[in-house]
């Protein structure tokens, strides 16, 4: 029996939805969007302004936005590839609402993520203690700058 694959992804400006599609045909998977209930503006993302939504959200890690949906069916999936941006050296909280909204137990999370320059810093183990402990969660690959997706099929065959 083949392994099921999913890409589930969160993407406030669509560098990494874009990602994401490509991984998941290159992955022969299913596509799901991590969305927040109320969608992120401009004006949300600006990282210079302290008071921006994002800025608030990141130095409070223990904050959970909330989800637009809990939709996706985990459980038929032996594979997760999760994508989201690098914000302050590690994943958007709203990946750990997203991670702790379902079980995982049992099952592999591939880490990918797009940066414009951070790398994946201490993410994984800000997101291990929102799975149970038998989820595997591997550091898979960033992504700074467009991809191909024969790129991306030749990553998804190392793993």
């Amino acid at each position: 029996m083949t392994a099921k694959k999913l890409v589930a992804y969160f993407s406030a400006s669509g560098v990494t939805a874009g990602v994401a599609k490509k991984l998941a045909q290159a992955a022969g998977a299913d596509l799901y969007e991590i969305r927040p209930e109320a969608p992120y503006t401009n004006e949300d993302l600006d990282w210079t302004n302290k008071k921006s939504r994002s800025s608030v959200e990141m130095n409070n890690l223990s904050g959970r936005p909330e989800l637009a949906d809990k939709d996706a069916r985990i459980v038929d999936y032996d594979t997760i590839f999760l994508g989201f941006p690098i914000w302050w050296g590690i994943a958007p909280t709203i990946v750990n609402t997203f991670l702790e909204a379902y079980d995982f137990s049992g099952k592999e999370i591939v880490l990918f993520a797009t940066s414009g320059g951070s790398g994946f810093g201490r993410t994984a183990n800000c997101l291990k203690p929102s799975v149970s402990s038998d989820t595997e969660i591997v550091t898979g690959k960033l992504f700074n700058g467009r991809v191909s997706a024969a790129d991306l099929k030749k990553w998804v065959e190392t793993l």
